[in-house]
């Protein structure tokens, strides 16, 4: 099974957005791409065996979920995450983004406050602005290499009359995973002022020793009712491509009111392959996703060594997530050129820290989950261009 994470698959000519994409994201095709959130990793044998059997079955049919998949999910949040729900709050959409557009379009309304907490994942800036809401950010705060919640800020912001809020749980760029304490203090401040919490934990798997994912459901029931959670075996499992999740949801008429918006806008069904990934996964991808976590954390300690005799560019230790966020603002260059760098001098396809945020400006996000030789190439690009740069001053 480790071959499968010591070898990089060649992913070029598939429609790859991560390599095949390069050129029209960074104007070249000659460099390292490390952007993309997912995996230069081969699937677990046991999701690549069940959708090979469900292939060769050969007929492709409309194909709905069952009481036995929402068992499957009901067992894997007891076992994982130490949550225990009913199996009828389940609900599935094609993707983590969809249910949140369903969310923002059914529980508010045009011109309502919107929350996000920057510097943060891109398409929760777009997906408030496109429907019309005002996009309200509540910043982290960034101390000494560390990101926690601005709570005086988030109550003033809650106060101020915010609907909803997106929580990124566990925090994409910043890598950091709430703790209990941190996630109850959200709850009391959303019961106070009524807000809906739509809770992003799609990186909910992808956790270092040392930290612990909370759903934020399991913490105090009777915030069940302002609760959305969404989950998806996509990243943890690396099966972006085909389009499944799924969102646990106490509340009837909140369920409800989502489930009759996904079919609204004609997204009622999954994909067939999805379906068969997310069983295989849960049932039998652990032994596969425990190697993972060894090749992750090596692949972290090597990028916070590479860089801890310099001070131009500083790693923020994530706690989960396959991602790493990279505190560049002591390279002293504007967010224009600092992309340009990396693009130009390191040829190395990473992103761009400022459109996570303005709270994003001066930093960069690499992508971890690539066999560990090549999480190395890249950052000895990135050194070598250091280099030259000072040499050159």
């Amino acid at each position: 099974m480790i071959e499968q994470f010591e070898q990089l698959p060649n992913r070029q000519g598939t429609r790859s957005v991560k390599w095949d994409m390069t050129d029209k994201v960074f104007g070249s095709s000659d460099l390292q791409p490390m952007w993309v959130a997912d995996m230069d990793f081969e699937i677990a044998s046991p999701i690549k065996k069940a959708l090979i059997d469900r292939i060769n079955h050969g007929v492709f049919g409309y194909t709905v979920t069952d009481s036995h998949l929402n068992q499957i999910v009901k067992q894997w949040l007891e076992r994982r995450h130490n949550w225990s729900i009913e199996a009828d709050t389940i609900i599935y959409s094609p993707g983590v983004l969809v249910t949140i557009h369903m969310a923002i379009l059914t529980q508010t309304d045009p011109g309502d406050k919107v929350l996000i907490q920057t510097p943060v994942y891109p398409p929760f800036h777009s997906i408030v602005k496109k429907h019309n809401r005002t996009l309200v950010t509540n910043p982290l705060i960034y101390n000494n290499g560390r990101y926690t919640i601005d709570y005086n800020d988030l109550e003033t912001k809650f106060k101020s009359g915010v609907k909803a809020f997106i929580l990124c749980s566990p925090h994409n760029p910043v890598g950091r995973v709430w703790t209990k304490t941190e996630l109850a203090k959200i709850i009391t401040l959303a019961k106070r002022y009524h807000v809906l919490i739509i809770s992003d934990e799609i990186h909910a798997d992808l956790i270092y020793n040392g930290a612990k994912h909370v759903p934020i459901g399991s913490i105090d029931q009777t915030i069940e009712d302002q609760l959305i959670t969404c989950f998806s075996p996509t990243k943890t499992f690396n099966l972006a491509g085909l389009q499944v999740s799924y969102a646990v949801i106490t509340n009837k008429q909140l369920r409800q009111d989502i489930t009759q918006a996904l079919s609204d806008y004609g997204v009622s069904s999954l994909n067939t392959l999805g379906i068969t990934a997310l069983e295989a996964s849960y049932q039998h991808g652990e032994a596969w996703l425990d190697h993972l976590y060894t090749v992750l954390h090596r692949n972290r300690q090597l990028v916070e060594k590479a860089f801890q005799e310099r001070d131009e560019i500083i790693p923020i230790h994530p706690e989960g997530t396959y991602l790493m966020w990279l505190d560049c603002r002591n390279m002293g260059l504007e967010q224009t050129t600092l992309n340009q760098f990396m693009i130009e001098k390191a040829r190395v396809g990473l992103n761009n820290g400022l459109t996570f945020g303005e709270e994003g400006r001066g930093f960069m996000r690499i992508n971890l989950a690539s066999p560990t030789t090549y999480i190395e190439t890249g950052v000895n690009k990135m050194i070598k261009a250091l280099d030259a740069k000072v040499n050159k001053v």
